[in-house]
């Protein structure tokens, strides 16, 4: 089944402005390692980038660029949305099914919205999903922390039955991207 991988919302006003979220520069190291093995791989990777109307994550403004340390490489693709669902109003989806893509590794940020969202979406729309464990993270907020919002993301997520595709909740360093 051939595999995609959808980084998510890892941008400079999200990652390079204090606070910064949960390990954002471990975060980044391994996202960084999962992309290069996935081009290896043949997989393509997307990176989506979320906007406001206006603001620091404004479409071209200096926040909404992705963040400085993460390595893109031609051929990379990039989508842009507006809503915490990364399939919602983009052409995500077409992309996906152009690609013949049957399975999706997401990363990225924020855990517990832009994350949780498409990798809930990626299931109602038939894809088994592998939740990169480690290489997804959020800020901390009044109820918890950063490191206990993923813990709960990586635990309830891995944990969805009902829509039929999975969701497996695995580490960097077990994620494997296969040659096309």
């Amino acid at each position: 089944m051939r595999r995609a991988l959808l980084v998510i919302d890892v941008q400079r006003a999200l990652f390079e402005r204090m606070p910064r979220p949960y390990e954002a520069d471990e975060v980044v190291d391994r996202i960084n390692a999962l992309t290069a093995r996935a081009r290896d791989g043949g997989t393509p990777v997307v990176f989506i980038q979320h906007e406001t109307p206006r603001g620091r994550l404004a479409f071209d403004a200096d926040g909404w660029q992705l963040a400085s340390r993460l390595v893109v490489a031609e051929g990379d693709v990039r989508v842009r949305k507006t809503t915490p669902d990364s399939f919602l109003r983009t052409n995500l989806a077409e992309l996906l099914a152009g690609w013949g893509i049957g399975h999706l590794t997401i990363c990225g940020y924020a855990s517990e919205y832009c994350v949780d969202s498409t990798t809930r979406r990626a299931l109602a729309l038939g894809f088994p999903v592998t939740l990169v464990a480690d290489a997804h993270t959020t800020h901390d907020a009044a109820h918890a922390t950063g490191a206990a919002i993923r813990a709960h993301e990586n635990v309830t997520l891995a944990n969805l039955e009902s829509f039929g595709p999975r969701i497996e909740a695995k580490v960097t360093r077990d994620v494997v991207f296969e040659a096309a």
